[in-house]
C-alpha cells in the first residue's frame, strides 16, 4: 500500500467515519452476527418514529462531524500536546454520541421498516469502528488511547549511527538539513528502507522501527479490550464481527468472500514470490537468502514487506533497454527531468479526472492542503484524503516527494476526493463507498492507466517502448500491485483474530509472524522478541484503520479497469489500455460513484461493470504475459516456503 489509503485519514474517533475514509468501516448492512442478549425490538417502534429518529442523527451529524474533522485536521497538520487534547476531547464526545445513537438504533432492529431507514439504522451501528461501551467514562478512556497511540506513531523516531549512515542521510534530507542519525523519523525510516542495498544496515532500520512499536502494545491491548465491550452491548461477538458485518454479507460469508478471491490471485503470488527470491539470492547469496526459506522481510524494499517496487533495481525481466535503442521508462528520472515539483504531481493527477469530464477541484483544495512537509512542525505524514464539510471543502494531505510512488499516490487519494464530490448530495448517511474497498479502488484504478502511452500524451516522455519491454513494465507493476495482496489480507485477519481472542497479548508477536510467514512467505532478519508488537510498526494497527479494504481495493481497481477498457472499445494487451481523456467512462464513473452508499455495494458494481460479484480474472489477464513468462523462469526452482 502507498503511503495513503495505505491511507488512515482524519481520525474522527469511533463515529460514523465520513470525513476520513481511511478510518470508516464499510457501510453496508446486513444482519450482524447477534448476541443472545441483544437489544429487543421496541414494542411500539413505527415507520414514523424511524425516520423522525433517522432524521435527528442525521441533521446532528452534519454539524458535529464537520466541527470534528477541523480539529482532526489541525491535530494532523500540527502534532502537539494541546492539538492531541483538543483531538481527544472531540474524539469523545463524537464517540460517545456514535455509541448513544447506534444503541438507539438497535431498538429498531426487529421493525417493519423501509429499505432505506433500515439501511440508515444499521449504518449508524458499522461505521462505528472503536464502539465505547456505554458506561460512565469508557468513551474518554477509548479516546485518550487512540488518540495516545496516533501520536506515539507519527511522532516516533530511532537513533542511527551518524558516521555510517551519512551518505543515507544526505540523499533522504534537504541540502544543509542535520544529518546527525540522532532522530530518524518514522517517515524517513520509510525511504531508507527503499534506498539502502546492505543487508546489516537493512536489518538495523528494521529492527530499530519495529522494536519501537512494542512501546504501543499496552495501550493497544487496553484499547481492544474496550472496543469488545463497545461491540457486544452493540449486539455482535466482538470488534471483529462488526468490522466484518459491513459488506451486505454475515461476517463469515465476507471472510469466505475474501479467502474465494485470495485464491483467485494466489498463484500469481506464488510465481512473483519465486521469482524475487532467486533473483534477490543472486544479489546477496545464500547465507541472506536462501532458496529454501521464506525471505527476509527488510530485503524487499519496504518496511513492511508489503510492495516490493523499490528493489526493481535488483529484480526485472526483460531488457534494460529494448533492442530497438529505445529507452526503458524511468518515470522517477522523468519527473526530475520535466521540472515537476509537489504541485505540479497534484494538477496532472487533477487533469486526469478532468479528463474525463469531472470538474476541477474547488480553489480551497489548493489553499488548504497539505502537499508537502512543514518544516517547522511535527505532522501525520501519511498520505491521507479529507472531505471536511461534507460539502466541497475537499484536501488531501501528504508529505510529497517527486518521484513515481508518489506520483501513482497523488491519484489515489484525488480518487477520495472526486468520490467524496460525487455523493456529496446523498444524505449523510449514505455519503461513503458502496463499500470501502470502492473508495480505495478508484483512485488506483485511474493510477493503472498511466501507461506510457499516457505519460506521452501529457508531455512526460517523447517515445513509447514497443511490446518488447512490456514485460519489465508488468513485472514493476506486479512488484507492488501483487505482492501487496497476502499483506492487504493478513492486517485484518490478525486483528480479527485478537479481537476474538484467539491471539492474545502474550502472543501478539507470534501470531502476527506466524500469519505473514504463511501467506507472504517471509520471515524477519532475526528472531524477534515474543513480548514485541512488530504489527504496531504498521500505521494502521495502531491507528484502528480497517484494512480489508485495500485488499479489495486491489481486486476491484483491476476489474474497475477492465469494464473502462471493454467501453472504449479496447482490443489490445489489457496492460496497454488508458482510458484518459474518455468522457463516456467518466460519466458512466460519475453514476457509480454518486450513488454512494444509498445501494448495495454489488448494485453499484452492477452500475459500472456489468457484474454483481467481486472477481480477481482481471488482475489475471492483465498479468497473464508476466505468469506465462515466470512460470517459465521458475521451471525447475523449489518455490513455496
Amino acid at each position: 500500500m502507498k503511503k495513503s489509503t495505505r491511507r488512515g485519514l482524519v481520525r474522527v474517533l469511533g463515529a460514523v467515519s465520513l470525513i476520513a475514509l481511511a478510518a470508516a468501516c464499510g457501510k453496508s448492512a446486513k444482519k450482524h452476527d447477534a448476541e443472545p442478549d441483544a437489544p429487543a425490538p421496541a414494542a411500539s417502534a413505527s415507520v414514523e418514529d424511524a425516520k423522525a429518529f433517522v432524521d435527528k442523527v442525521e441533521t446532528t451529524y452534519r454539524d458535529v462531524f464537520e466541527e470534528a474533522g477541523r480539529i482532526q485536521w489541525v491535530n494532523a497538520t500540527y502534532i502537539n500536546y494541546d492539538t492531541d487534547w483538543l483531538a481527544a476531547k472531540s474524539a469523545a464526545e463524537l464517540t460517545k454520541m456514535s455509541v448513544d445513537f447506534a444503541n438507539e438504533a438497535a431498538k429498531f432492529d426487529g421493525a417493519d421498516l423501509p429499505a432505506d431507514i433500515r439501511r440508515k439504522l444499521d449504518f449508524m451501528k458499522l461505521g462505528i469502528v472503536l464502539p465505547a461501551p456505554s458506561r460512565e467514562g469508557a468513551a474518554k478512556e477509548l479516546a485518550d488511547i487512540a488518540t495516545r497511540l496516533g501520536s506515539t506513531y507519527s511522532t516516533g523516531t530511532i537513533s542511527l549511527d551518524s558516521a555510517a549512515y551519512r551518505p543515507a542521510l544526505t540523499a533522504i534530507r534537504d541540502q544543509g538539513s542535520d544529518l546527525s542519525g540522532a532522530k530518524v523519523r518514522q517517515d524517513e525510516t520509510e525511504l531508507l528502507m527503499r534506498q539502502l542495498r546492505d543487508p546489516a544496515k537493512l536489518a538495523e532500520v528494521w529492527t530499530k522501527w519495529n522494536d519501537y512499536a512494542a512501546v504501543m502494545k499496552g495501550d493497544y491491548a487496553r484499547l481492544v479490550e474496550i472496543a469488545n465491550e463497545g461491540a457486544k452491548e452493540l449486539g455482535y461477538k466482538d470488534a471483529g464481527a462488526l468490522w466484518r458485518s459491513g459488506y451486505d454479507m454475515s461476517p463469515e460469508a465476507f471472510e469466505a468472500e475474501t479467502d474465494r478471491l485470495w485464491g483467485q490471485v494466489k498463484p500469481l503470488y506464488d510465481q512473483l514470490h519465486c521469482y524475487v527470491r532467486a533473483e534477490l539470492n543472486e544479489k546477496y547469496g545464500d547465507a541472506v537468502v536462501p532458496l529454501d526459506q521464506p525471505i527476509r522481510a527488510d530485503l524487499l524494499g519496504n518496511m513492511w514487506a508489503q510492495e516490493w517496487g523499490s528493489i526493481g533495481d535488483i529484480v526485472s525481466v526483460g531488457p534494460a533497454n529494448n533492442s530497438n535503442g529505445g529507452p526503458s521508462i524511468d518515470l522517477d528520472k522523468l519527473l526530475v527531468a520535466k521540472g515537476y515539483d509537489p504541485v505540479k504531481m497534484v494538477k496532472t493527477g487533477e487533469n486526469f479526472f478532468t479528463s474525463l469530464g469531472f470538474a476541477p477541484l474547488p480553489q480551497t483544495f489548493w489553499e488548504r492542503s497539505q502537499i508537502t512537509k512543514p518544516k517547522d512542525r511535527e505532522v501525520v505524514c501519511h498520505a491521507s484524503a479529507w472531505d471536511i464539510d461534507l460539502k466541497d471543502d475537499l484536501r488531501i494531505k501528504m508529505c510529497t516527494t517527486v518521484g513515481a510512488e508518489d506520483f501513482t499516490t497523488v491519484h489515489h487519494e484525488l480518487g477520495h476526493n472526486f468520490y467524496q464530490r460525487a455523493y456529496k448530495d446523498q444524505p449523510v448517511l449514505f455519503q461513503n463507498g458502496a463499500n470501502d474497498g470502492f473508495h480505495e479502488a478508484i483512485g488506483d484504478m485511474i493510477a493503472l492507466s498511466i501507461t506510457p502511452e499516457y505519460l506521452k500524451q501529457i508531455g512526460l516522455t517523447d517515445a513509447v517502448p514497443p511490446a518488447s519491454e512490456d514485460l519489465s513494465l508488468l513485472m514493476r507493476q506486479a512488484l507492488d500491485k501483487i505482492a501487496f495482496l497476502p499483506f492487504g489480507l493478513i492486517v485484518d485477519k490478525y486483528r480479527w483474530k485478537i479481537f476474538s481472542g484467539e491471539i492474545a497479548p502474550a502472543t501478539y508477536n507470534d501470531g502476527w509472524w506466524k500469519l505473514r510467514t504463511q501467506y507472504q512467505g517471509i520471515r524477519p532478519p532475526s528472531a524477534r522478541p515474543a513480548d514485541g508488537f512488530d504489527a504496531g510498526a504498521k500505521y494502521h494497527v495502531p491507528n484502528s484503520v480497517p484494512y480489508t479494504r485495500y485488499f479489495l481495493a486491489r481486486i476491484l481497481q483491476f476489474q474497475f479497469y477492465k469494464a473502462a477498457c471493454d467501453q472504449i472499445g479496447w482490443t489490445g494487451p489489457l496492460h496497454r489500455c488508458s482510458f484518459y481523456g474518455s468522457k463516456d467512462v467518466g460519466a458512466k464513473f460519475n453514476a457509480m460513484m454518486e450513488m454512494g452508499a444509498s445501494r448495495p455495494w454489488p448494485d453499484a458494481l452492477e452500475a459500472f461493470t456489468g457484474s454483481r460479484q467481486m472477481d480477481g480474472s482481471a488482475i489475471v489477464a492483465y498479468f497473464r504475459p508476466l505468469m506465462e513468462h515466470l512460470e517459465k523462469e521458475n521451471a525447475g526452482r523449489q518455490c513455496g516456503w
